[in-house]
Formats: C-alpha cells, sequence, structure tokens
C-alpha cells in the first residue's frame, strides 16, 4: 500500500502541477474558457471576474500539487483535492453529456481534449486521490522543519502567482495555437486533407469506412457519415478566419497571398481595446503609410462601431471585418495585438503592453 500511495501522489501531485502551469502559461485562454462554461451554466455575471479566477485556478492547482508532493499539511491537502477533482468531474460530465462545451481546457491548446476525455481524466484523477486518502498515513513530509516548508510554499506561491500574471499582460511565454509565430496561415487554412466515407451495406447491415467512393456505391450501399484527416500533421487547422471589407468583399486570400511584409492590428472588440496605445498605433501606421508598408486593422465589431471608433481616435488605416470574435480571440492575446507577417507565415506578435516602435521592427526583421 505505501508503494501504491507514494506513486499516486506522485502522479496526482505532478498533473496537478502541470495543469496549473500549462493554464497559466495562457491566461487570458483559459480565462475564455471560463467564460464560455459561465455562459452554458447561466451564471453570466461571474464573466467580469474570469480573469482573476482563471489566475486563482491556475495558482491555486500549482499550490496544491507542489504541497501533495511535499507532504505538506497533508489533510488539509487531500480534502482540497478531493473537492476540486468532485467539482470538475461534474463539470465534465455535464459538459460532454449535454454537449455544452467542445473542449474542457484543462491542458490549454497544448493537449486539446474532447469532454469525454476530460471526465475520463478526472475520474481517473478522482480514484487516485481516494487512493491517498485510504494510505494517508504513508504520506510524510519532506521537510521535518516546519519555517522551511512554510518559506518553500511561499516561494512556490510567489512563484504561480507571478507567471499567470506576466503571460497576462505579455502573451504565453510557449505558445500551442494555431496562429502561433512560424505558422503558414495559407496553408493552415487550406490544409491538405483526405475524406472518409463510412458506408452501410444494404445486404449485410455491415458498416465499413472508405477512403474513396466504390464503383456505382448506391447500388450496395447506403451513406452513413463522413469525416476528414488533417495529412499535415505538424500544421494545425485553422477555422472561421475571414477578412472582409465594407462592402463584404472577401479580402482573406488577397491579403495573405501578397508577398512582403505586413502588419495587422487584431482588435476583436473596439469597444473593449485599451485606448491608451492608440496614439502609437496611429504613429505606427503613419510610418508603415510612408514606407509603403500594408497596415490593416481587423475586429468582429460592426460598422457602426467602427466608423465611431475611427471618427473618435483619428484612425487613418482601414479595418476589415471578422464577425466571430473567436478567431481573433485566439490568434493573439491581446486587445489590441500587432501580428507581423511576411507573406502569409506569422513572423512576430506583440501586446499592446509591449507595442512596439517602427524602428525595433525595422531593426529586428526587416534588415534580415
Amino acid at each position: 500500500m505505501k508503494i501504491i500511495t507514494t506513486i499516486c501522489r506522485i502522479v496526482v501531485g505532478l498533473l496537478f502541477i502541470f495543469s496549473g502551469l500549462i493554464k497559466a502559461n495562457d491566461t487570458m485562454g483559459f480565462s475564455y474558457k471560463l467564460t464560455e462554461y459561465f455562459e452554458v451554466f447561466g451564471t453570466h455575471f461571474l464573466v467580469p471576474a474570469a480573469v482573476p479566477l482563471a489566475m486563482f485556478i491556475c495558482i491555486f492547482e500549482v499550490v496544491l500539487g507542489v504541497m501533495l508532493l511535499m507532504g505538506a499539511r497533508i489533510k488539509l491537502t487531500l480534502w482540497l483535492l478531493l473537492l476540486m477533482i468532485v467539482f470538475f468531474t461534474f463539470l465534465t460530465f455535464y459538459s460532454a453529456y449535454f454537449n455544452k462545451v467542445n473542449s474542457c481546457g484543462c491542458f490549454g491548446d497544448a493537449i486539446p481534449l474532447t469532454p469525454w476525455q476530460s471526465f475520463g481524466k478526472d475520474v481517473f484523477l478522482l480514484v487516485l486521490i481516494i487512493v491517498l486518502f485510504a494510505g494517508r498515513q504513508y504520506i510524510n513530509p519532506l521537510f521535518n522543519n516546519t519555517r522551511l516548508e512554510n518559506a518553500a510554499l511561499v516561494i512556490v506561491l510567489l512563484a504561480s502567482t507571478a507567471f499567470p500574471i506576466y503571460t497576462y499582460n505579455y502573451m504565453p511565454v510557449k505558445d500551442f495555437r494555431a496562429y502561433k509565430i512560424g505558422t503558414d496561415m495559407y496553408k493552415a487554412m487550406h490544409p491538405n486533407v483526405k475524406f472518409y466515407y463510412t458506408l452501410k451495406n444494404k445486404k449485410t447491415g455491415e458498416q465499413k469506412e472508405f477512403d474513396r467512393w466504390p464503383e456505382n456505391w448506391d447500388k450496395d450501399w447506403d451513406y452513413v457519415s463522413n469525416r476528414t484527416e488533417n495529412m499535415d500533421k505538424d500544421v494545425k487547422e485553422i477555422i472561421g478566419f475571414v477578412m472582409t471589407n465594407e462592402y463584404g468583399e472577401n479580402y482573406t486570400d488577397e491579403f495573405l497571398q501578397k508577398e512582403g511584409y505586413k502588419f495587422m492590428l487584431v482588435e476583436y472588440d473596439l469597444n473593449k481595446a485599451d485606448k491608451g496605445v492608440q496614439g502609437a498605433i496611429n504613429d505606427f501606421a503613419a510610418v508603415c503609410a510612408l514606407n509603403k508598408i500594408e497596415f490593416v486593422g481587423l475586429t468582429s465589431s460592426d460598422s457602426l462601431t467602427q466608423l465611431a471608433f475611427k471618427k473618435e481616435n483619428n484612425v487613418q488605416y482601414p479595418f476589415y471585418t471578422n464577425p466571430d470574435d473567436v478567431p481573433l480571440k485566439t490568434m493573439i492575446r491581446s486587445n489590441p495585438g500587432l501580428v507581423l507577417f511576411k507573406g502569409p507565415v506569422v513572423i512576430d506578435m506583440w501586446h499592446y503592453h509591449s507595442f512596439p516602435s517602427f524602428s525595433d521592427v525595422k531593426e529586428k526583421h526587416f534588415k534580415k
């Protein structure tokens, strides 16, 4: 029992630390996922608290994981672990059974899990935590000195608090998104996919999957379903990204296929965009115009909001629209956020807290 308890202790502790860190790496992304849950459960009043709650959960998971590995305050640690996993097991079961949320966000974009996979993961952790309760007498503290234990926990708490605050203000340290630096967006939007078709034999009732339509298939087979498989395993498919102008014309492929450097300022919601950096943005866009480098804005806000925003902030660069704000929130965790392209490839991106000068960008990229 002692060996089993030790194994469970290590697995649970490391999984909680990993889960907390991977979400803390993308604090804004996790807050968007929490917002989705709040809307599903009708708790819209919690939406304004999504960011601080996201940070708290990340910190809580990391600290609990470390406390378990250290054997610190083990009775309290085990009860908190149990309460947390019971809550999340219910949440993931509800989401999976009623098909409310497509991805739980447990491990962010690093390891996407379906709702049922997430539920299975939580059940697995629940079993391990129950084992820990049964063998808690075998969990000994790492430090015999209480002051040393407290000092270690304070350091862990400070570090696990600083990390999500940093990523919230300056974007993920390790980027797992489909729009990360180095992504060929045109290729990601037009992936090399293979189609598979599930057909049912009319005589035997047997269902079989084909990678091409059988000859005279309609005589012997009934169509059941189809699926696609991305043949470029290293490319995450981008869905829902579009740029339309004020006349509703699609500008997406034209923008991406233009050679050379160009900038895109992503502001998923103009009403929520930080206005303090707008002066620097206008100056940057003006220098781009002088250097004949394209600079455009992309937003999900409607045309009337765009007109009012441009007038209020003396904006001279053109705006394009993607009516769905999800791709824009995914593209860059900043509102506004600046993205540099070379052809269809994402070269660099900046949070508005670290908005660059044109000379800095020129020195870093244009002289290469």
